[in-house]
Parts: C-alpha cells; sequence; structure tokens
C-alpha cells in the first residue's frame, strides 16, 4: 500500500508538471560511456598530482563533465590514492583507479616512481606561479610599478631577479621566517592574520599557500642552473560544446617541461572567463553555467597560457529554424553558428532601408533623391549588387574609406606638416579609389624610404618617430595586437613578452631621418647601425617575427624589408585576419573580434570559421578590398533588418539582426547639411567639402568634437568615440549648428517654400532625403496638423524638419 502510495505522488508530481513518467525520461538523457582524461597517469615525485576528469556520453550523443558524480577508487592505496578525482602518490610501484558512475566503469592505470626522493619547491615554476594566481603581484597590487606598503614584486612574475632580491633579502629577510614559517608576513598577511590592505589572498592549505609555505620551510632555495624550464601548457578540453542540461565543466592544466616531462599544473593556474555572464571559473578550474552562448576560459600560468572554449546551448520553446537564404559562404557560416546557438536570423530590410545603409557604409553620406530614385525604381533582381558595385567605384567611397585610414594613420599636420597630409591623404585615397591590394599598401607604408613629399607614404615614419612608437603602431594596425603592455612588461592578458616586443622594434631601429632639399621636408633612409636593447636584460635584440622566432638580418640589408616580407606572406596568421576583421566592423559596428585591433587568448572571436574563410578568401583574392566589401554586403547577414524577433532579441554579437549604431561624427554633420541644403563651411578647404573628405579633423569643431571625431593622435580605433552624451544632445537639440542650417535664407525650407512648393511635398522630401522613404500616413498626419496649428507656416515646416533631424531613425546607421 506504501509502495503504491509512493508511485501514485510521484506520478502526479511529474503530470502538474506538464511531464509524464516516459516523457520526463526523454528528457534526461544518460550516460552510455565514460571518457576519462588521462588515459593513465604517471605520478613523478612525492608531490605530485594528477587530475582526472570524466566524460559521459549520453544516449542523445551529446557529452557531459560527470567528474564531479563519479567515484573514484584504488585497487592499492599503499601505492596512490585518489582523493575525489586527483590522484595523489604513495609509494613507487604500479595501480590501478577504477572510475564508476552507476552501471559503468572505466580504469585507468597509475604509475609511481621516484616518491622518496625530495621534490624542493621550484621558486621560478611554483613560488612565482603562486604569486600570480593569488593577484600578489598583479597591477593592482604589490606589481604595480612603485609596489604596495613598501613591497615591490615584478608584474605577474616577469623579472624573477627583482622577486627574488624582494622576497629572500630585502630588508634583511624580514618578510619569511624559515624557522618557523607559519609566522612569515608573506603567509600572514594574506592570510589576514594581520592587517592587509589587498584583503585575504590566501586559506590555510589551498594550493598557492602550500608553496610558499614549504618553498619558506625549505630555506628559500633557487633553483639550480639545469632546473627544467617550463615549455608550454594545455588546457583540457580546449573546446567543448554542451546541450541543455549540462551546467559545468572541469579543466585540467598540463605543463610540458623542457627535460620532457609532463605535469598537472591545475592547482596553481590563474583562470579568467572572457565572459562571465555565460560561465564563470573558480580557483580550481571548475567552470559553471551561468547563461547560454560562448565563453573562453583563459588558463594562465606564468607567462604560458591556453584557451578552453566552451559553448553552453539551452532549448528555446517554440523555436523553428526557418532555413533563412543564403548568398554566399558569409551567410552560410553566420547560419551556422545562429543554428547552433538557437538564434532565429531576422529577416531581410527593405529597399529604403538597404539604399541608405550601402550609401552610407560605402560612401559616408545619404544618397541623393535621384539615386534614391532610381534604386527604387529599379524593378531587376540584381539591383542591390548592382548598386553596392556603383557605391565601390564612386570617388565618395575612396574618400571616405580613406578618413578610416588617415584616422589610424595619425594624419595631421602637426605630425605631418600641412603639405605632407595633402600628399598623405592623396596617397591613401587613390590606393582605396583604384584597390590597391592590402598586402601592397602595407609593405609601401613599411618600406617606404625617400621625401615625404615624393614618397607620400614615407609619412608612416614621420608619424612614427622611434622604435617603440612603430612596434605598437604596426603591431596594433597590421596584426590586430595592443602589445603596449609588452613595453615594460611581459603582457598581462596575452603570450607576447617583452622579448617580443623588443625584438619588433629591432626591425625598425635603423629608420633614419634627415632635413629634405625642401622647407618642411624629410627624408627616411635606412641606416647601417643602430640596435634595440631590452631594457630588463641589456640584451641587443635580434628582428623577432611573432611565432616564427628571431632572424638573423646582414648588416647591409633593410630590416622593415624582412619584417615587411613576413607580415604579406599568404601564410602569416595575422595580417589578413586583422585587416578582414577591421572592414567587418566598419560595416558592422563591431568585429568578428572586438575591438577591432585586440586579437588575443582571452577575447575569442565571435565566429572563428567566419574569420578564417573571410582572410582565406582575402587572399585568394589578391588582398582585395573591395572585393571583402562586395562579398560582405552582398550577404543577407549584412542585409539583414535591424528589427529582432523573440529568439533574438538579446543578440548583438552574432549577426541575426542588423544592430543599429550612431553614425559618425562626419557622416552626421554632412547628413545634417544635406537635409538642410545648408553645406557646412571649413577653413582652407574649397566650399562644398563635405566633413567626410576633410584632409584633418578642423580645430576646435564643437559639433565634430561633440561626436567623437578623433584627433588622430593615436593609431586605435578607440580613439573615435561613439559613446552618448548630453553635449550631443543638446547640439541636436539648440546648437548653433543645426539652428543655422534650419533657419538659414538659403536652406532647404526657404527655398521648397519659394519654388511654391506645397506642405506635403516639402514634408516628402525630408523624408526622402533623410531617410530614403516617404513619410507613414501617421507621420504626415502629425506634421499637417503642426503645421495647420502654427501661424508661421516656414516655422512650423522647420519644426518638422527639426523633429526628422532629431529621430532616432536619422541619427542611427540601422
Amino acid at each position: 500500500m506504501t509502495l503504491q502510495r509512493t508511485l501514485t505522488c510521484s506520478t502526479i508530481c511529474l503530470v502538474l508538471f506538464g511531464l509524464t513518467t516516459a516523457q520526463a525520461e526523454e528528457t534526461s538523457p544518460s550516460p552510455v560511456r565514460l571518457m576519462v582524461h588521462p588515459e593513465k597517469v604517471n605520478l613523478v615525485g612525492p608531490r605530485s598530482e594528477q587530475r582526472i576528469i570524466v566524460t559521459g556520453e549520453l544516449d542523445d550523443g551529446s557529452l557531459r563533465d560527470l567528474t564531479a558524480d563519479a567515484t573514484f577508487t584504488s585497487s592499492d592505496a599503499t601505492i596512490a590514492v585518489a582523493e575525489a578525482f586527483v590522484a595523489r602518490p604513495v609509494a613507487d610501484g604500479q595501480t590501478t583507479i577504477t572510475i564508476t558512475l552507476d552501471s559503468l566503469t572505466v580504469s585507468v592505470p597509475v604509475t609511481v616512481s621516484e616518491s622518496g626522493v625530495a621534490a624542493p619547491v621550484s621558486f621560478q615554476t611554483e613560488v612565482q606561479a603562486a604569486l600570480t594566481k593569488t593577484g600578489c603581484n598583479s597591477g593592482a597590487c604589490h606589481g604595480s610599478p612603485s609596489g604596495k606598503g613598501g613591497f615591490r614584486l615584478s608584474l605577474r612574475a616577469y623579472d624573477p631577479v627583482l622577486d627574488t632580491h624582494t622576497l629572500r633579502t630585502e630588508y634583511f629577510g624580514r618578510r619569511t621566517n624559515v624557522m618557523n614559517p607559519d609566522e612569515s608576513l608573506l603567509l600572514r598577511k594574506p592570510l589576514m592574520q594581520v592587517a592587509h590592505g589587498g584583503g585575504q589572498r590566501l586559506h590555510n592549505d589551498d594550493a598557492p599557500h602550500a608553496a610558499l609555505r614549504q618553498w619558506i620551510a625549505e630555506g628559500l632555495q633557487l633553483d639550480p642552473s639545469d632546473a627544467p624550464s617550463l615549455l608550454e601548457v594545455a588546457v583540457t578540453p580546449g573546446q567543448r560544446v554542451f546541450q541543455d542540461g549540462s551546467n559545468q565543466q572541469q579543466l585540467i592544466v598540463m605543463g610540458t617541461f623542457s627535460d620532457g616531462s609532463v605535469r598537472d599544473l591545475t592547482a596553481l593556474t590563474d583562470f579568467s572567463s572572457s565572459n562571465e555572464s555565460v560561465a564563470k571559473v573558480d580557483e580550481n578550474g571548475l567552470v559553471t553555467k551561468h547563461g547560454r552562448g560562448e565563453a573562453a576560459i583563459l588558463a594562465r600560468y606564468l607567462e604560458k597560457m591556453d584557451t578552453s572554449y566552451l559553448t553552453f546551448l539551452e532549448d528555446v520553446p517554440g523555436f523553428v529554424w526557418n532555413n533563412p537564404t543564403e548568398a554566399n559562404f558569409i551567410d552560410r557560416l553566420v547560419n551556422d553558428k545562429l543554428e547552433r546557438l538557437v538564434l532565429l536570423p531576422s529577416g531581410e530590410c527593405t529597399d529604403d532601408e538597404f539604399i541608405r545603409r550601402a550609401f552610407l557604409d560605402a560612401t559616408g553620406r545619404l544618397p541623393s533623391l535621384d539615386e534614391s530614385s532610381a534604386f527604387l525604381t529599379n524593378e531587376s533582381d540584381e539591383r542591390r549588387a548592382q548598386l553596392i558595385d556603383q557605391l565601390l567605384d564612386m570617388p565618395e567611397y575612396a574618400a571616405f574609406w580613406g578618413l578610416r585610414w588617415a584616422d589610424v594613420l595619425r594624419t595631421t599636420s602637426g605630425k605631418l606638416k600641412p603639405e605632407g597630409v595633402a600628399k598623405f591623404n592623396r596617397w591613401i585615397y587613390e590606393g582605396v579609389l583604384h584597390d590597391l591590394p592590402m598586402d601592397e599598401f602595407a609593405r609601401e607604408l613599411l618600406t617606404a624610404s625617400g621625401s615625404v613629399f615624393e614618397n607620400p607614404a614615407a609619412n608612416y615614419w614621420r608619424a612614427s618617430r622611434d622604435p617603440n612608437d612603430a612596434t605598437e603602431t604596426t603591431a596594433q594596425l597590421f596584426l590586430g595586437i595592443r602589445i603596449q603592455c609588452a613595453k615594460c612588461h611581459n603582457h598581462p592578458f596575452e603570450r607576447w613578452t617583452q622579448d617580443n616586443y623588443y625584438g619588433i622594434g629591432a626591425a625598425f631601429t635603423r629608420v633614419g631621418r634627415k632635413a629634405g632639399p625642401r622647407p618642411e621636408d624629410e627624408v627616411i633612409f635606412n641606416q647601417n647601425s643602430g640596435e634595440n636593447k631590452q631594457p630588463r636584460t641589456g640584451e641587443t635584440m635580434k628582428v623577432h617575427l611573432l611565432l616564427t622566432g628571431d632572424v638573423d638580418v646582414p648588416s647591409e640589408a633593410d630590416r622593415r624589408e624582412v619584417f615587411a616580407e613576413w607580415l604579406t606572406a599568404d601564410d602569416n596568421p595575422f595580417f589578413a585576419r586583422a585587416v578582414v576583421n577591421r572592414i567587418w566592423g566598419h560595416l558592422f559596428g563591431q568585429g568578428i573580434v572586438e575591438p577591432v585591433d585586440d586579437f588575443r587568448d582571452s577575447n575569442p572571436p565571435s565566429n572563428a570559421p567566419l574569420l578564417d574563410e573571410l582572410a582565406r578568401q582575402f587572399v585568394q583574392h589578391g588582398y582585395s578590398r573591395k572585393w571583402l566589401m562586395r562579398e560582405i554586403m552582398d550577404s543577407q547577414t549584412y542585409q539583414r533588418t535591424a528589427k529582432s524577433n523573440e529568439f533574438n532579441a538579446d543578440d548583438e554579437r552574432y549577426a541575426s539582426h542588423y544592430v543599429p549604431r550612431m553614425l559618425t561624427a562626419e557622416q552626421l554633420l554632412d547628413a545634417v547639411s544635406e537635409v538642410t541644403g545648408m553645406p557646412e563651411s571649413f577653413a582652407g578647404v574649397p566650399v562644398g567639402t563635405r566633413a567626410t573628405q576633410l584632409p584633418e579633423p578642423p580645430k576646435d569643431h564643437e559639433f565634430l568634437k561633440a561626436f567623437g571625431q578623433p584627433q588622430r593622435e593615436m593609431a586605435c580605433e578607440c580613439e573615435r568615440s561613439n559613446e552618448s552624451n548630453l553635449s550631443q544632445a543638446l547640439q541636436m537639440i539648440n546648437g548653433p549648428t543645426v539652428h543655422e542650417k534650419l533657419r538659414s535664407d538659403s536652406g532647404r525650407i526657404k527655398q521648397l517654400l519659394d519654388a511654391g512648393k506645397s506642405d506635403e511635398e516639402i514634408v516628402t522630401e525630408l523624408y526622402l532625403r533623410a531617410f530614403s522613404r516617404r513619410p507613414t500616413a501617421t507621420e504626415w498626419e502629425a506634421a499637417s496638423n503642426h503645421i495647420q496649428a502654427t501661424e508661421d507656416r516656414r516655422l512650423a515646416l522647420e519644426d518638422v524638419c527639426w523633429a526628422v533631424l532629431n529621430t532616432k531613425e536619422f541619427l542611427f546607421q540601422h
């Protein structure tokens, strides 16, 4: 009777939750096979340990981390024991650890050796790692240039010599107590046994505490000269996709050393997540799901790092893939990602949305009435492709995309002199107009010599005045890497070291400069001498090519040629990806890697297969910028509406719908001028010059400044601000620029009134110029009512124009 009641209650509970017993079993896939990593364990030395992670293959084919659910049992606890999922040695010999989950088992052979051999703590690979994991040597703590509280460490352990002095001998060794390690300030402060401004950083017997305590107890020993060095680390799993119901993943980090040994370094590895709204990772390497999406888990051990790419999926009620139209490989790769992430792509934008979007992206300006009319009345199925071809052949395309390059190439009179600006701008413009291949564009800049007036590409070296500037500029523009941090120390979030930084700089240290034959001219030339020294070690650096290594360059050769040859080689792992990502970012408002010039392991691409294929085909098509823009703009991905649906409303990363963005300062000023019929006047350029065609940013132009026009002091896209602020609202609502254009007797409203146009004709023209569409019935009714209710017809129409200029539809690219 009791059994029957229990079964009945269970059935009722399932029914109340909308599930029958069969359905409940169906929605909870069960493991059919266990897999382990590593498949065998070698424990060398008394302090060795090895984590074993367990992956279950479920009956629906998906994978799930079952490490926390499994039972680990050693067949001979006198040889090795299993503490949870960690194997530890007891004595030399062999044993087996059996992992069990329900009726499933898998065995892992274990070999223990050298368990009786002393294994002192390594200062370099353990003490330094412990200080890094706890954050003690971070930039916000004792790793700052001046340290904290009189205690200074090198940032993330990049300078072992400094750290040796600080920890062993500074202040007569008062920070450590070899006779009584537990009384050491190095332990007591981060344990919060005495006051510590950095808060609690250690816990009794956790891995960092154990390493530091034992090192002190052993007498603060330094590593012998033949101690093996860490070569690389690898995190497992490197990549995994989880279906709904899989909510965590234990990671393991293995280190390979110069003596061939491989050790579990998980305990002292510093973990971080690129997207904590999706997944967080704790100090033990356990990743926990917090939402749907993707996250890169960076595992850093000293200067070595590796990344685990995890995707957590969820079942979304009502989601049905709509098999959207695919115009090219871009759509296929974007849609593959969207379907996997359960994001339903939005439909196609309207023709009026497309022409406005395409004109602004390609030429920086609004289409004219005639251009809009020609496109909107074109009944050809190829009209969008035809428009794209027309746009890419326009001089305005070359001017606008030349402006984008002039921004990051720092084309200003302050750096290049007025004639240099004019010549450099013309060179950039001609390159864009005639589709100079990007590899040639970069090579001409990097290897340019001669007069900056006669060979305008040489202005690259007039703007970059020293090897450090050239290193940072070149890396950011053409490698997509912000390497600045490595100038003073190893990069804290990337693999690049201080040696890499000064090795790249060695390619540029022999660039010479001398006065040219004309006033304000400068001649760039290759010197036969000049070296770059690493400031910390004093070492003279060879030219370094990232992921390739140091290279020897004959003394008479131009080192820039060697660097440029490597950079523009078809198999270079950086250049093509950096260029296509930058152009994608300009067209979509954000890169596949965002920021567009910040490629790093901890900042993964939103769609790696797409980025790789874009780069591959970009190279295949001769580094053609026009090919790339045509391919992107032709795609259904680019042509999607900005209107989201219930399945993609939260997506702003994966191109399931077009993401609106504010017009740039120059675009907006030109658009206001176009709608009002009042071109902006700029000093030193012909009347009618658009803001997008200016040779350099004008001084003290409040409108352009308010909307984020860069001053070209940095080779970084980040100098152009796209943040909204109060001054922008004030400029549009009652600023002098907009007000004077609206009220001018030479402006659009006055001219249309003088031409005898009706209210409806005037309002319709305003909408066509601003939005490339006619007003809706509701919009016309609101405008008409306002005009009829106002005694001054001109003022009323100016009010309507002002309202149009202040709509989101006008202010935003959509």
